[in-house]
Protein backbone atom coordinates (compact mmCIF):
# COMPACT_ATOMS: atom_id res chain seq x y z
CA UNK A 1 0.00 0.00 0.00
CA UNK A 2 1.38 3.23 -0.91
CA UNK A 3 1.23 6.40 1.28
CA UNK A 4 1.36 10.03 0.23
CA UNK A 5 2.50 13.24 1.87
CA UNK A 6 2.76 16.15 0.15
CA UNK A 7 3.05 20.11 0.28
CA UNK A 8 1.09 22.00 -1.83
CA UNK A 9 0.20 25.56 -2.25
CA UNK A 10 -2.74 26.83 -0.46
CA UNK A 11 -4.97 29.84 -0.90
CA UNK A 12 -3.44 32.90 1.55
CA UNK A 13 -5.78 33.14 4.57
CA UNK A 14 -4.50 35.90 6.28
CA UNK A 15 -1.44 37.06 8.63
CA UNK A 16 1.00 34.45 7.24
CA UNK A 17 -0.43 31.23 6.33
CA UNK A 18 1.61 30.16 3.32
CA UNK A 19 0.70 26.28 2.47
CA UNK A 20 -1.01 23.02 3.50
CA UNK A 21 0.72 20.14 4.50
CA UNK A 22 -1.50 17.46 3.03
CA UNK A 23 -0.74 13.92 5.37
CA UNK A 24 -3.09 12.04 3.24
CA UNK A 25 -3.87 8.70 2.00
CA UNK A 26 -3.58 7.17 -1.67
CA UNK A 27 -6.72 6.61 -3.43
CA UNK A 28 -5.09 3.42 -4.40
CA UNK A 29 -4.91 2.17 -0.81
CA UNK A 30 -7.72 0.27 0.26
CA UNK A 31 -6.90 -0.11 3.67
CA UNK A 32 -9.31 1.26 7.18
CA UNK A 33 -10.64 4.40 6.33
CA UNK A 34 -8.94 7.45 8.45
CA UNK A 35 -10.83 10.69 10.18
CA UNK A 36 -9.33 14.03 8.68
CA UNK A 37 -8.13 16.17 10.93
CA UNK A 38 -8.15 19.76 10.23
CA UNK A 39 -4.85 22.01 12.02
CA UNK A 40 -2.87 25.17 11.37
CA UNK A 41 1.08 24.53 12.49
CA UNK A 42 4.13 26.69 12.49
CA UNK A 43 6.05 25.96 9.44
CA UNK A 44 9.15 23.95 10.87
CA UNK A 45 7.00 21.47 11.29
CA UNK A 46 5.80 20.81 8.09
CA UNK A 47 8.23 18.69 7.33
CA UNK A 48 7.28 16.42 10.21
CA UNK A 49 3.34 16.01 9.05
CA UNK A 50 4.53 15.54 5.48
CA UNK A 51 6.78 12.18 5.88
CA UNK A 52 5.28 9.42 5.11
CA UNK A 53 6.21 7.36 8.08
CA UNK A 54 4.80 10.04 9.76
CA UNK A 55 1.52 9.61 7.47
CA UNK A 56 1.41 6.27 8.15
CA UNK A 57 1.64 5.78 12.16
CA UNK A 58 -0.96 8.42 12.40
CA UNK A 59 -3.39 6.38 9.75
CA UNK A 60 -2.88 3.38 11.74
CA UNK A 61 -4.38 5.22 14.63
CA UNK A 62 -7.32 6.05 11.57
CA UNK A 63 -6.44 9.89 11.42
CA UNK A 64 -5.02 11.48 8.71
CA UNK A 65 -3.33 15.43 9.33
CA UNK A 66 -4.51 18.13 6.75
CA UNK A 67 -2.22 20.94 8.11
CA UNK A 68 -1.64 24.63 6.92
CA UNK A 69 1.45 26.83 7.51
CA UNK A 70 1.65 30.17 9.64
CA UNK A 71 3.78 31.98 11.33
CA UNK A 72 2.78 31.14 15.24
CA UNK A 73 2.15 34.85 16.20
CA UNK A 74 0.01 35.24 12.76
CA UNK A 75 -2.33 32.40 14.04
CA UNK A 76 -4.04 34.61 16.71
CA UNK A 77 -5.43 36.89 13.68
CA UNK A 78 -7.00 33.95 12.02
CA UNK A 79 -10.15 32.46 11.62
CA UNK A 80 -9.74 28.78 13.09
CA UNK A 81 -13.91 27.57 13.05
CA UNK A 82 -14.16 24.29 11.60
CA UNK A 83 -10.11 23.55 12.34
CA UNK A 84 -9.84 20.70 15.23
CA UNK A 85 -6.25 21.70 16.00
CA UNK A 86 -3.79 24.78 16.27
CA UNK A 87 0.52 24.03 16.77
CA UNK A 88 2.38 26.59 17.83
CA UNK A 89 5.41 26.74 18.78
CA UNK A 90 5.61 28.17 22.01
CA UNK A 91 3.20 28.94 24.49
CA UNK A 92 2.27 32.35 24.66
CA UNK A 93 0.73 32.18 21.28
CA UNK A 94 -0.82 29.03 22.01
CA UNK A 95 -2.83 30.86 25.78
CA UNK A 96 -3.87 33.16 23.14
CA UNK A 97 -5.64 31.18 21.13
CA UNK A 98 -6.84 28.82 24.37
CA UNK A 99 -8.42 32.18 25.46
CA UNK A 100 -9.93 33.14 22.61
CA UNK A 101 -11.50 29.87 21.34
CA UNK A 102 -12.46 29.26 25.32
CA UNK A 103 -9.77 26.14 25.10
CA UNK A 104 -9.57 25.24 29.07
CA UNK A 105 -7.29 22.84 30.80
CA UNK A 106 -3.41 22.21 30.07
CA UNK A 107 -2.45 22.83 27.19
CA UNK A 108 -0.39 19.14 25.94
CA UNK A 109 3.48 19.95 24.63
CA UNK A 110 4.30 17.03 22.92
CA UNK A 111 7.65 17.80 22.25
CA UNK A 112 10.01 20.93 22.53
CA UNK A 113 13.39 22.78 20.96
CA UNK A 114 16.03 25.27 21.87
CA UNK A 115 16.98 27.86 19.83
CA UNK A 116 20.67 28.35 18.83
CA UNK A 117 22.52 30.13 16.32
CA UNK A 118 23.93 28.65 13.30
CA UNK A 119 27.45 29.93 12.62
CA UNK A 120 29.69 29.29 9.66
CA UNK A 121 33.33 27.82 10.86
CA UNK A 122 35.78 30.86 10.33
CA UNK A 123 32.89 33.36 11.71
CA UNK A 124 32.57 30.87 14.89
CA UNK A 125 36.85 30.76 15.15
CA UNK A 126 36.67 34.84 15.32
CA UNK A 127 34.20 34.81 17.76
CA UNK A 128 35.43 32.20 20.10
CA UNK A 129 39.18 34.39 19.91
CA UNK A 130 36.74 37.72 20.94
CA UNK A 131 35.26 36.11 23.40
CA UNK A 132 32.09 36.26 22.14
CA UNK A 133 31.76 32.35 22.14
CA UNK A 134 33.70 29.26 23.12
CA UNK A 135 34.20 26.28 21.40
CA UNK A 136 33.38 22.53 22.75
CA UNK A 137 34.49 20.71 19.48
CA UNK A 138 34.74 21.42 16.02
CA UNK A 139 31.56 22.17 15.37
CA UNK A 140 29.66 22.84 18.54
CA UNK A 141 29.78 25.41 21.48
CA UNK A 142 28.68 28.33 23.44
CA UNK A 143 27.13 31.56 22.25
CA UNK A 144 27.81 34.55 25.51
CA UNK A 145 24.65 36.35 24.90
CA UNK A 146 26.19 39.21 27.45
CA UNK A 147 29.48 39.99 25.37
CA UNK A 148 27.16 39.69 22.24
CA UNK A 149 24.83 42.08 23.73
CA UNK A 150 27.35 44.58 24.74
CA UNK A 151 29.11 44.50 21.26
CA UNK A 152 25.73 45.09 19.64
CA UNK A 153 25.83 48.33 21.88
CA UNK A 154 28.96 49.41 20.69
CA UNK A 155 27.84 48.85 16.90
CA UNK A 156 30.81 46.87 16.70
CA UNK A 157 31.60 45.23 13.37
CA UNK A 158 33.36 41.94 11.92
CA UNK A 159 36.54 44.10 10.91
CA UNK A 160 37.29 45.41 14.54
CA UNK A 161 37.32 41.55 15.45
CA UNK A 162 40.84 40.11 15.95
CA UNK A 163 41.07 37.49 13.49
CA UNK A 164 38.84 38.53 11.62
CA UNK A 165 40.79 40.35 8.48
CA UNK A 166 42.09 37.06 6.61
CA UNK A 167 38.37 36.36 5.95
CA UNK A 168 36.89 38.18 3.42
CA UNK A 169 33.45 37.38 4.05
CA UNK A 170 33.13 38.78 7.28
CA UNK A 171 32.52 42.32 7.16
CA UNK A 172 30.09 45.11 8.04
CA UNK A 173 28.20 44.96 11.30
CA UNK A 174 28.39 42.25 13.69
CA UNK A 175 24.64 40.92 13.95
CA UNK A 176 22.50 37.26 14.70
CA UNK A 177 19.85 37.19 11.73
CA UNK A 178 17.18 36.31 13.27
CA UNK A 179 12.86 35.89 12.13
CA UNK A 180 10.17 38.59 11.84
CA UNK A 181 9.16 38.76 15.53
CA UNK A 182 5.91 40.42 14.95
CA UNK A 183 4.51 37.21 12.93
CA UNK A 184 7.28 34.48 13.92
CA UNK A 185 7.91 32.42 16.92
CA UNK A 186 11.53 32.34 16.75
CA UNK A 187 11.99 35.98 16.56
CA UNK A 188 9.47 36.95 19.64
CA UNK A 189 11.50 34.10 21.61
CA UNK A 190 14.76 35.89 20.72
CA UNK A 191 13.48 39.24 22.05
CA UNK A 192 12.52 37.68 25.19
CA UNK A 193 15.78 36.19 25.69
CA UNK A 194 17.55 39.05 24.51
CA UNK A 195 15.63 41.36 26.99
CA UNK A 196 16.02 39.08 29.99
CA UNK A 197 20.00 39.82 29.54
CA UNK A 198 19.87 42.69 28.64
CA UNK A 199 17.75 44.03 31.94
CA UNK A 200 20.72 41.98 34.23
CA UNK A 201 18.91 39.04 34.31
CA UNK A 202 15.30 39.46 34.95
CA UNK A 203 12.32 39.14 33.05
CA UNK A 204 10.72 42.07 31.57
CA UNK A 205 7.37 42.62 33.04
CA UNK A 206 6.41 46.34 32.75
CA UNK A 207 6.17 49.63 30.44
CA UNK A 208 9.85 50.64 32.50
CA UNK A 209 11.83 47.40 31.19
CA UNK A 210 10.14 47.66 27.78
CA UNK A 211 11.21 51.56 27.82
CA UNK A 212 14.61 50.32 29.01
CA UNK A 213 15.58 47.11 27.01
CA UNK A 214 13.10 48.55 23.55
CA UNK A 215 16.57 50.53 22.25
CA UNK A 216 18.79 47.60 22.07
CA UNK A 217 16.24 45.31 20.19
CA UNK A 218 15.77 47.65 18.47
CA UNK A 219 19.01 47.56 17.01
CA UNK A 220 19.43 43.65 17.18
CA UNK A 221 16.28 44.37 14.59
CA UNK A 222 17.39 47.15 12.30
CA UNK A 223 20.64 46.38 11.71
CA UNK A 224 19.28 43.06 9.54
CA UNK A 225 17.36 45.07 7.18
CA UNK A 226 14.41 42.69 5.47
CA UNK A 227 13.71 39.73 8.13
CA UNK A 228 12.58 36.38 7.22
CA UNK A 229 8.65 35.36 8.06
CA UNK A 230 10.32 31.95 8.78
CA UNK A 231 13.08 30.01 10.03
CA UNK A 232 12.65 27.41 7.35
CA UNK A 233 13.87 29.68 4.16
CA UNK A 234 16.42 31.27 7.03
CA UNK A 235 17.93 27.86 7.61
CA UNK A 236 17.93 26.82 4.00
CA UNK A 237 19.77 30.19 3.00
CA UNK A 238 22.53 29.64 5.54
CA UNK A 239 22.66 25.97 4.47
CA UNK A 240 23.32 27.13 1.03
CA UNK A 241 26.34 29.59 2.25
CA UNK A 242 23.47 32.56 1.42
CA UNK A 243 23.04 35.44 3.77
CA UNK A 244 24.62 35.91 6.89
CA UNK A 245 27.42 33.98 8.97
CA UNK A 246 24.60 33.69 11.87
CA UNK A 247 21.20 32.84 12.10
CA UNK A 248 19.12 32.01 14.84
CA UNK A 249 17.28 28.50 14.20
CA UNK A 250 15.43 25.73 15.81
CA UNK A 251 17.83 23.21 17.06
CA UNK A 252 15.76 20.76 15.28
CA UNK A 253 15.97 22.03 12.24
CA UNK A 254 19.63 21.22 12.49
CA UNK A 255 18.96 17.60 14.09
CA UNK A 256 16.79 17.08 10.65
CA UNK A 257 19.40 18.11 8.67
CA UNK A 258 22.09 15.73 10.19
CA UNK A 259 20.11 12.89 10.32
CA UNK A 260 19.76 12.93 6.88
CA UNK A 261 22.57 12.23 6.38
CA UNK A 262 24.50 15.63 5.90
CA UNK A 263 27.20 16.96 8.18
CA UNK A 264 27.95 19.96 6.73
CA UNK A 265 32.02 20.74 7.91
CA UNK A 266 31.53 24.83 7.78
CA UNK A 267 28.52 24.30 10.30
CA UNK A 268 28.80 25.08 13.66
CA UNK A 269 26.15 25.20 16.91
CA UNK A 270 26.33 27.45 19.06
CA UNK A 271 23.86 27.31 22.32
CA UNK A 272 23.38 30.65 23.55
CA UNK A 273 24.25 30.36 27.23
CA UNK A 274 20.91 32.36 28.12
CA UNK A 275 18.09 31.03 26.12
CA UNK A 276 14.47 30.26 25.22
CA UNK A 277 13.33 26.78 24.68
CA UNK A 278 10.57 26.73 22.00
CA UNK A 279 7.90 24.53 23.48
CA UNK A 280 5.55 23.35 20.92
CA UNK A 281 2.17 23.28 22.11
CA UNK A 282 -1.37 22.22 20.70
CA UNK A 283 -4.54 24.07 21.02
CA UNK A 284 -7.00 21.46 20.88
CA UNK A 285 -10.26 22.92 19.22
CA UNK A 286 -12.16 19.70 19.06
CA UNK A 287 -12.11 16.36 20.56
CA UNK A 288 -10.51 14.90 17.10
CA UNK A 289 -7.86 17.70 18.51
CA UNK A 290 -7.53 16.51 21.41
CA UNK A 291 -7.27 13.02 20.39
CA UNK A 292 -4.44 13.43 18.26
CA UNK A 293 -2.67 15.95 20.96
CA UNK A 294 -2.28 12.73 23.04
CA UNK A 295 -1.15 10.63 20.24
CA UNK A 296 2.09 13.33 19.67
CA UNK A 297 2.76 13.29 23.26
CA UNK A 298 2.20 9.30 24.39
CA UNK A 299 2.29 7.03 21.04
CA UNK A 300 5.89 5.52 20.79
CA UNK A 301 6.26 5.36 17.24
CA UNK A 302 5.41 9.10 16.74
CA UNK A 303 7.39 9.75 19.37
CA UNK A 304 10.48 8.00 17.95
CA UNK A 305 9.30 9.97 14.30
CA UNK A 306 9.50 13.09 16.35
CA UNK A 307 13.17 12.84 17.54
CA UNK A 308 13.76 11.49 14.04
CA UNK A 309 12.98 15.24 12.77
CA UNK A 310 15.01 16.69 15.19
CA UNK A 311 12.21 17.55 17.97
CA UNK A 312 13.26 16.90 21.91
CA UNK A 313 10.11 14.86 23.19
CA UNK A 314 8.73 15.16 26.25
CA UNK A 315 10.32 13.06 28.98
CA UNK A 316 13.10 12.44 27.17
CA UNK A 317 16.12 11.84 29.00
CA UNK A 318 18.85 12.15 26.14
CA UNK A 319 18.57 12.67 22.38
CA UNK A 320 21.00 12.80 19.21
CA UNK A 321 23.31 10.62 20.32
CA UNK A 322 24.33 10.34 16.44
CA UNK A 323 25.26 14.02 16.47
CA UNK A 324 27.20 14.53 19.73
CA UNK A 325 30.02 16.49 17.51
CA UNK A 326 27.02 19.00 16.67
CA UNK A 327 24.50 18.97 19.29
CA UNK A 328 24.05 18.74 23.23
CA UNK A 329 22.89 15.28 24.20
CA UNK A 330 21.55 17.45 27.52
CA UNK A 331 20.74 20.86 27.99
CA UNK A 332 23.29 21.10 30.51
CA UNK A 333 24.62 24.77 30.92
CA UNK A 334 22.10 26.81 29.37
CA UNK A 335 20.82 28.58 31.58
CA UNK A 336 16.43 29.04 30.49
CA UNK A 337 15.29 32.70 30.39
CA UNK A 338 11.49 33.06 31.48
CA UNK A 339 9.16 34.46 28.88
CA UNK A 340 7.72 37.44 29.04
CA UNK A 341 3.36 37.95 28.69
CA UNK A 342 2.29 38.00 25.39
CA UNK A 343 1.16 41.65 25.92
CA UNK A 344 4.69 42.26 26.94
CA UNK A 345 6.19 40.06 24.22
CA UNK A 346 3.96 41.82 21.54
CA UNK A 347 4.85 45.60 22.62
CA UNK A 348 8.51 44.14 22.66
CA UNK A 349 8.22 43.19 18.82
CA UNK A 350 6.42 46.36 17.92
CA UNK A 351 8.90 48.52 19.61
CA UNK A 352 11.73 46.73 17.61
CA UNK A 353 10.58 46.47 14.51
CA UNK A 354 10.17 50.54 14.72
CA UNK A 355 6.64 51.11 16.13
CA UNK A 356 6.12 54.47 17.98
CA UNK A 357 6.50 54.60 21.95
CA UNK A 358 3.05 55.83 22.46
Amino acid sequence: MRRIAGIVLAVLLIGGVVAAVVAGRDSEDKGTATKTVRGVIGSEKAEFFADPKVVKALAAKGYTVRAETSGSWAMEGLDLEGYDFALPSSQAPAAELAAKYKVGGTLPRPFYSPLVVVAHKNAAEVLAGNGLAALDTEHRGVFRMGAYLDAARADRTWQQLKGAGKYGELTGTLYVSSTDPESSNSGALYLAATSYVADGGKVVAGDAEVARTAPLLRKLVSVQGAQQSSTDAAFRDFVSGAGNPLVLVYESQVASLLADGQHPDDLVVLYPDTTVTSDHTVVPLTEDGKTLAGLLSTDEELRKLELRHGFRPQGESAAFTGAAGYLKQELTGVRQAPVPTSEVLHELARRATGGDTA
